[in-house]
């Protein structure tokens, strides 16, 4: 398997160049060259295996230039962290299915993909004896599920930017509270945009990327989407089973168009997912696009599920390079008009492809605390607003005919202050968790600034 860049200047790279790539030098995504498609005796063969058994037989297909047994191990490690033996289990609550993907080291569905990848990375540092900066920026979840990934692992240093003040506090104190040596925290005087824009433009800034070897964490990393493709097919495997069913829907909360983009390949690649059903809160530049064909960017607004507060969909070109059938050249001028005019327009027949493969609507934050209280009432089961936003999307545009699952994205513990004005008490925070607050923190207030960033890097760099 060989991959190329959205933007084609880059093309046939290996697997493992892939990942260590990161962003691509020419300022694009990387993608596979062919997406494998699977067989419904495919589809079959997969029904009973376990997480890491589906995992690998998912990612082999990807992953061509790694040993099958490294590629084993490296994913038998990264599951043996999570506190469910199905790592990402079904439960069903009022006729839906809710995928928890919150059994991880920090509660998040991030921890799927950023325990896989920190291993990844380390793998291929200590077999090539090279070294990696991370850089990335984090709109809640990433950032956490990033240092827990890395957080002492060999020839490895990480740099998280966060906006000050727009991450949740147990979300912070995940962050901050990590002291070793090889991971720095950037509270960011700005928004989560301000700081992925700074983190694109110092990738694009090729000498300086060179020189202190920088690796991508975000969701720019195919790495991180690969992984989230698996628990589309745990979904699928679980639901097929209680129900007998012949396809699903799958609701979505996403801002990044991330997790969103690995149904999307799930589907490509033959899962029987009738409609991906795309979530999300004020911040609806996705469904202005999806509905309406409106891709324009409008100002941020801070609400309950914050790791939706996005603008710019970082993941959303990979989704543009299939739209334009896979015309780079296309893809690139597209990106530079956007650039410009801060909007994209679409063709009718365009607008029309998108709606026969997505369904999406938007809440607001009355509407999230409604869905959080209403859920909890009628079954005792409580969400965190992100999944809130998924349930209440997913009942509003979903089949009556076709089971739904609605992705639960993290631990409503992590969003104690909105759960607590839905149902009147504090979510239970895990073990793990309950002494955050009284642990050391390390953390740097910073500019939003791309020079004084990488002036920090710069002088931190392993």
């Amino acid at each position: 398997m060989k991959y190329c860049s959205t933007r084609g200047k880059v093309k046939g790279l290996s697997f493992s160049e892939a990942i260590m790539m990161g962003l691509a030098d020419d300022g694009g995504l990387l993608l596979p060259e062919e997406i494998p498609t699977l067989t419904a005796e495919d589809l079959e063969s997969l029904k009973d295996l376990s997480y890491p058994e589906l995992a690998f037989a998912i990612m082999a297909k990807y992953a061509t230039d790694i040993p099958a047994e490294d590629l084993r191990s490296i994913i038998n490690r990264s599951y043996s962290t999570f506190a469910d033996p199905k790592v990402t289990p079904i439960t069903k609550q009022d006729g839906l299915f809710i995928l928890e993907l919150f059994h991880g080291p920090t509660l998040a569905f991030k921890d799927v993909a950023l325990q896989f990848l920190g291993n990844l990375f380390e793998y291929y540092l200590l077999k090539s004896g090279r070294r990696m900066n991370i850089i990335g920026a984090t709109s809640g979840d990433t950032g956490s599920a990033a240092i827990y990934g890395v957080r002492g692992k060999k020839n490895i240093n990480i740099f998280i930017l966060h906006p000050k003040g727009r991450v949740s506090p147990i979300q912070e104190l995940q962050m901050t509270t990590v002291t070793d040596d090889n991971v720095f925290n950037l509270a960011v005087e700005g928004t989560f945009d301000d700081a992925q824009t700074i983190v694109k433009t110092i990738f694009n800034d090729l000498e300086f990327k060179e020189k202190h070897a920088l690796g991508a964490v975000n969701s720019i990393n195919w790495a991180r989407v690969l992984a989230q493709v698996v628990y589309y097919f745990s979904a699928w495997n679980q639901v097929q089973k209680q129900t007998g069913a012949i396809q699903i829907d799958v609701s979505v909360p996403t801002g990044n168009f991330g997790d969103i983009f690995a149904g999307y390949i799930a589907k490509r690649m033959g899962l029987p997912i009738r409609r991906l059903i795309l979530a999300t809160n004020s911040n609806n530049i996705l469904s202005r696009f999806i509905n309406e064909g409106d891709y324009s960017i409008a100002g941020v607004h801070h609400t309950l599920s914050p790791s939706m507060d996005i603008q710019i969909a970082s993941n959303f070109e990979r989704y543009l390079y299939y739209l334009l059938d896979q015309d780079a050249d296309q893809v690139c001028a597209t990106m530079d008009r956007f650039a410009d005019e801060k909007k994209i327009n679409f063709s009718p027949a365009q607008i029309a492809r998108v709606k026969e493969e997505f369904a999406s609507a938007f809440i607001d934050d009355n509407e999230t605390i409604a869905t959080i209280r209403e859920f909890h009432q009628e079954t005792g089961y409580t969400l965190d607003p992100h999944t809130a936003v998924g349930v209440a999307v997913g009942k509003q545009v979903g089949s009556s005919t076709t089971p739904l699952v609605c992705l639960a994205t993290a631990h409503p513990a992590k969003f104690g202050a909105a759960v607590r004005d839905a149902i009147g008490c504090d979510p239970e925070i895990p073990e793990a968790f309950a002494d955050l607050a009284e642990r050391e923190k390390k953390v740097e207030t910073i500019v939003a600034d791309i020079e004084t960033i990488k002036e920090f890097v710069s002088a931190r760099a392993i």
